[in-house]
């Protein structure tokens, strides 16, 4: 197969080039075009729809459109956030695929000029019974764990989501935060002509190629073999000398620009800095440090080899630029220069082998798809409510609700001595400074969001807020990453502009911007598509004293919850383990009540100076039942819980009452005597439902449980499987 065989450029994207520059491209402006035109590198699918998002707040330094998102953070310092997918990789290599995801986030993050200091991952995989989905959730928890701890950056959280649908697609989410001061803050771009292109990190080899656009078709049953070589290869000790040896030249030298190198590699990079300010680039081939002989200009071009940055300075600062990298033993060198005209231009030994527009390798046109919605499915499964304590006790022990500890103790959370609240709770929180912290985490439904496409975007959103709310955190802003199936199909493309609907409506009524974000699309083998996961991060920034953790505190602390039941069943953790029914329609997400429960429940803390309250819990996956479970698993400690106390709308049985997935409801627990002054401060619908005591569960007249028992049905599930 010769390269223009295996371009995906279609015919009228085809016919758009020939128009714009006037001429045939030769096979090498053919191949920068390909991979700059891809879905991956264009979005050019899902532009039209990302323009729904709230992007813009008072908070916001820069929103969508550079490598990172920025949010104000205190006086003197901002948060950096992204989230990138490492999908195709990680599903023919898991434990590279993995890594080099965790170093494409982390330069990310670095190129905004900020120091990184937590990591999450969202990762989705078929059941553990299934032989290849344990060796991919092994490898891949090891590639993150290998690189993240080797760079020295903690991974704070995550979440894992198990279903026979992700057995021949994982999907592996990252999001890194950062930290940068205000005045120290760097953009992508190239402003200046007659500024050079500094080229450093790690030499260029011929893996990678094509990456992005292996990324941006369907996976097949010979991708693992056909496809290796588009996976890059990560090493992380190189990445630590990287980021240190930016950090020097940021401090000491005069930067113009600095970009790393992701997908598309060196045509992506330059194109982008160059095109941003209206200016073109020329870039010199046999400058280019390399790692393999004899590559040709195609394979240096578009090469995806790892732990590369380019830095634009004026040339006088050269030198002083050129000292750092040496003293960090990192290869270095100029690569090109920014030119006046709209031109990339691509020299071998001064002769030119491409000569096409910046803009358009950095800027190609939209497609307006057609969508439609998906056939509705009528079928319905009715099925035999087992006793509600054995369900508790399988739910506990289901894969998607058991412990993560096997996950989050091979990774290295403390380093950097920043995690105040651990892996393991509703979100992970990072000191700042003696007062402030903040708060991250990671959520997606992706059942409830195949059910109903909106409702699972907004849903998302808002159990991610509630996560970051239950820590006593006021959300500030959202990053994200869109895993989806082939665009082209009016279905898929349907269903991922409704969910970016729902995002949207809950971001904008919880003034929480989206500042970043990337969509995988492709995520599809062999006519087996992806359940849609709408992957969420939220951001959220608190005083250290108004930290709340979720685990029971004191025997006969009062027990309330904040918000409506309903009986929503359908979509639930409780039918998908239980009875392997994915069917009707999701818990609905009723965005003032959503609100009005966060806001609050957020107030309350604030105002709670002597810590009346004790714990906090958001209520999600599983219900009540697991909610309360949980924090009686972390608190070693039982409790009494009333359900016909419960704020509900409609009649609830046990199984409703205890598992439904209603959303916009949170658990606390609240010392006695406070407890008339906190109700009577909820401006929403709330009740004592209960209260801590003994070793016991007690669940109205309906069972008790040891909460030993619990907890031996909660942990050690996920071990015994990669035992």
């Amino acid at each position: 197969m010769s390269r223009r065989d295996s371009m995906t450029l279609t015919d009228d994207e085809l016919e758009y080039i020939r128009e714009d520059i006037g001429r045939e491209p030769n096979s090498l402006e053919y191949g920068m075009l390909d991979i700059m035109f891809s879905e991956h590198c264009s979005y050019k699918s899902s532009r039209p729809t990302l323009r729904l998002f709230p992007t813009e707040g008072e908070n916001v330094i820069m929103g969508p459109g550079d490598d990172a998102g920025i949010v104000d953070l205190t006086d003197e310092l901002a948060l950096v956030i992204g989230m990138e997918s490492h999908n195709h990789p990680s599903a023919i290599e898991p434990y590279g695929g993995a890594g080099t995801g965790i170093g494409g986030i982390i330069r990310d993050i670095i190129s905004m000029g900020a120091r990184p200091v937590a990591l999450l991952d969202s990762l989705r995989f078929g059941y553990l019974e299934d032989q290849r989905s344990r060796y991919l959730f092994e490898y891949v928890v090891k590639g993150i764990s290998d690189y993240g701890n080797r760079v020295g950056i903690p991974t704070v959280g995550g979440e894992v989501e198990f279903d026979d649908n992700f057995k021949a697609n994982p999907l592996v989410n990252v999001v890194c935060v950062g930290l940068v001061r205000k005045d120290s803050i760097m953009k992508g771009i190239a402003p200046n002509v007659g500024d050079v292109f500094v080229l450093m990190g790690g030499r260029t080899g011929r893996d990678g190629i094509h990456g992005v656009t292996f990324a941006s078709e369907e996976l097949t049953t010979t991708s693992e073999l056909e496809s290796r070589p588009a996976v890059q290869v990560g090493d992380p000790f190189t990445k630590k000398k990287v980021m240190e040896a930016t950090f020097e030249a940021l401090e000491k030298v005069d930067i113009q620009g600095l970009k790393d190198l992701g997908g598309g590699g060196l045509t992506c990079c330059l194109s982008e800095l160059a095109a941003k300010c209206g200016n073109g680039a020329k870039v010199e081939l046999t400058k280019i440090p390399l790692r393999e002989e004899g590559m040709t200009p195609y394979e240096i071009m578009l090469s995806e080899s790892q732990e590369r940055m380019v830095f634009v300075v004026h040339p006088e600062d050269v030198d002083d630029l050129l000292n750092i990298f040496k003293k960090h033993e990192l290869p270095a060198a100029v690569v090109g220069e920014v030119i006046e005209n709209d031109q990339f231009i691509t020299t071998l030994e001064g002769e030119v082998v491409a000569d096409v527009p910046a803009e358009l390798l950095a800027d190609p046109p939209l497609i307006n798809r057609e969508m439609k919605p998906p056939a509705e499915d009528t079928e319905y499964l009715e099925f035999q409510r087992i006793d509600p304590k054995e369900a508790l006790l399988k739910l506990l022990s289901s894969e998607n609700i058991a412990s993560k500890e096997w996950v989050y103790r091979q990774y290295d959370h403390e380093v950097q001595i920043g995690t105040v609240v651990k892996p393991g709770d509703d979100a992970a929180v990072i000191r700042v400074d003696n007062e402030t912290a903040f708060t991250i985490t990671s959520d997606c439904n992706s059942i409830h969001t195949k059910l109903d496409a909106y409702q699972g975007g907004a849903g998302s959103v808002a159990e991610a807020i509630r996560n970051v709310i239950s820590m006593g955190s006021d959300p500030i802003c959202i990053a994200d990453c869109l895993n989806f199936g082939n665009p082209e199909k009016p279905e898929v493309l349907w269903q991922f502009n409704q969910c970016v609907k729902g995002m949207s409506d809950v971001a904008r009524q919880f003034n929480t911007p989206v500042i970043s974000g990337n969509v995988s699309f492709y995520n599809e083998t062999e006519g087996i598509t992806v359940n849609p996961s709408p992957v969420v991060g939220v951001a959220g920034k608190m005083n250290i004293k108004d930290i709340r953790t979720s685990d029971f505190k004191n025997e006969g602390d009062a027990i309330i919850i904040v918000g409506k039941t309903r009986n929503e069943l359908d979509g639930s953790e409780y039918c998908r383990s239980l009875y392997g029914l994915v069917q009707g329609k999701p818990p609905e997400v009723h965005i003032e009540e959503e609100y009005t429960s966060g806001r609050s429940v957020l107030e309350l803390i604030g105002q709670d100076a002597d810590n009346e309250i004790t714990a906090v819990h958001d209520c999600s996956s599983g219900g009540i039942g697991i909610a309360i479970s949980e924090m009686a698993i972390s608190g070693e400690l039982g409790a009494i819980i009333d359900l016909s106390a419960i704020p509900s709308e409609g009649d609830l049985d046990t199984t409703a009452a205890l598992f439904s997935e209603s959303h916009g409801r949170y658990i606390l627990t609240v010392k006695g005597d406070a407890v008339e002054d906190i109700l009577n401060k909820i401006n929403a619908p709330c009740a004592v439902i209960g209260k801590v005591a003994g070793k016991t569960l007690e669940i109205s007249d309906s069972f008790e449980v040891e909460v030993m028992e619990l907890e031996g049905a909660y942990k050690g599930i996920i071990e015994k499987f990669m035992a």
